[in-house]
């Protein structure tokens, strides 16, 4: 949902549709996804659980189990054009261009070898170097993702470390071979508050230091906030407004993405105040309204809503809506 730029876009989605046919009716989980991502360029991809965004994030890897998904569209990496990569070559490029955190790292990890093993394993896949090199570029990783006593975590299975530790374990992992593409896939949702920041700050200072381009997955738009350039809004698997993470934050012009900043607690709330909520729930992705999604649960919502399925709206400053309310400016 970004306007062409004389410089192309590292990471450039154009009309991803992915529909999961392994079910008694096929659920279009992405439908029609436009997404740009500059070098060294952080983008948070928020939204309900449901919307499509980590169905987005794992398209880029092509994780879904190929038998039981149909994806359309284009998503080129860099030279990289992922939907027409042979299995080799999309072995090669997993890991070495483009890599992921996921959500839950105990799972993520292989729980029979230790951690160690498994980055100097990822090493000596990607590169031809001894197991001593790989070795100690892995207590490198986990010196600089500040895991305390590296040598002996090294040594320890994914059971035996803290979810805080695993976490910058798995941040090690991504990292082991340099890519340039950092997938970061809810990475703290599982982690209690103080551990949540510390990861965030050491993901942000990470992404500056090797000049990473990020593709971040949160509900929180705390989260987001601190982490993101830009933010992009999903909903039932669109992209529903996207523009800079400060502009967004200040003027949100979507009914969804004004509801989404009303309904998260902050220090605005006050005691005994009920917190806002979202009437209704997100379409069935099995038989998609005609019209905009949201319409059902829209404060806002005229008669056209129901029958037009709006196309994006620019703005100022990089920042575009697709609402129909929008476009006869009506969205103060």
């Amino acid at each position: 949902m970004t306007t062409d730029s004389p410089t192309p876009a590292y990471v450039d989605i154009r009309q991803l549709q992915v529909t999961f046919t392994g079910g008694k009716k096929p659920v279009q989980a992405v439908s029609g996804v436009d997404l740009r991502v500059q070098r060294g360029e952080v983008v948070a991809l928020i939204g309900e659980s449901g919307s499509g965004k980590s169905v987005t994030l794992r398209s880029l890897l092509r994780l879904h189990a190929e038998k039981k998904t149909q994806i359309s569209g284009q998503i080129r990496v860099g030279e990289h054009d992922v939907l027409q990569l042979s299995s080799d070559q999309l072995s090669q490029f997993r890991g070495r261009v483009a890599s992921m955190i996921f959500q839950e790292p105990l799972l993520a990890l292989d729980p029979v070898y230790s951690v160690g093993q498994q980055i100097i394993e990822a090493i000596r896949r990607h590169e031809d170097v001894s197991e001593d090199a790989a070795r100690k570029r892995a207590l490198a990783l986990f010196e600089r993702v500040r895991i305390p006593s590296p040598e002996r975590r090294l040594q320890a299975y994914p059971h035996e470390m803290s979810g805080g530790m695993r976490q910058r374990a798995m941040i090690a992992l991504a990292l082991a071979c340099q890519p340039q593409l950092l997938l970061a896939d809810e990475p703290t949702t599982a982690l209690d508050a103080t551990v949540q920041i510390q990861i965030l700050l050491l993901l942000r200072e990470l992404q500056k230091e090797m000049g990473l381009s990020v593709i971040f997955v949160t509900h929180d738009i705390g989260a987001a906030v601190e982490v993101a350039d830009r933010i992009a809004v999903m909903y039932a698997g669109r992209i529903v407004e996207e523009g800079p993470a400060r502009t967004l934050m200040r003027e949100p012009r979507h009914p969804y993405t004004r509801a989404l900043l009303q309904s998260r607690a902050d220090g605005a709330l006050a005691k005994g105040q009920r917190l806002e909520t979202i009437a209704g729930s997100p379409p069935d992705l099995t038989d998609l309204p005609k019209g905009c999604a949201f319409a059902s649960r829209c404060k806002m919502a005229v008669p056209a809503c129901d029958a037009t399925r709006p196309d994006i709206t620019w703005l100022d400053d990089g920042h575009s809506v697709r609402c129909l309310l929008a476009q006869s400016q009506q969205v103060a």
